[in-house]
């Protein structure tokens, strides 16, 4: 197992998303600086171009994390995740009904995608 996927690791993203969060929104009066519009249609955008790589090209190639890269930048938006937040959020995404079926409108296979995805980019580059 590695060891970014043992329980114990998991539970402290899960804990990094959370605190991270809750800190980001009192500091910035629930992200009020954020576009949400646009962000939204930024991320629609994204997922579209995502969408036809699931089951074609690995978590880890090349296209695929720099997909990925924008998301990153996309959630930096309303805040920078630490490296175990970024991976809490794809927790998030599997955990919350919500977000799993918000993801998985764009493929059936986005929240299990993501979870592979996102851990690559975020033990590279955060």
């Amino acid at each position: 197992m590695h060891p970014t996927t043992s329980p114990n690791y998991l539970f402290e993203c899960r804990q990094a998303l959370s605190a991270e969060q809750a800190r980001s929104l009192s500091e910035t009066n629930n992200w009020a600086h954020v576009n949400r519009q646009q962000v939204h249609a930024d991320w629609d955008a994204l997922y579209k171009e995502l969408a036809p790589l699931i089951g074609r090209l690995a978590p880890e190639s090349v296209g695929v994390q720099a997909l990925i890269g924008r998301h990153y930048s996309l959630v930096s938006r309303f805040y920078i995740p630490s490296r175990q937040a970024y991976i809490g959020m794809s927790l998030f995404y599997a955990e919350n009904e919500a977000m799993k079926s918000f993801h998985d409108s764009h493929h059936i296979g986005m929240v299990n995608f993501l979870a592979e995805a996102i851990p690559v980019f975020a033990r590279k580059h955060l």
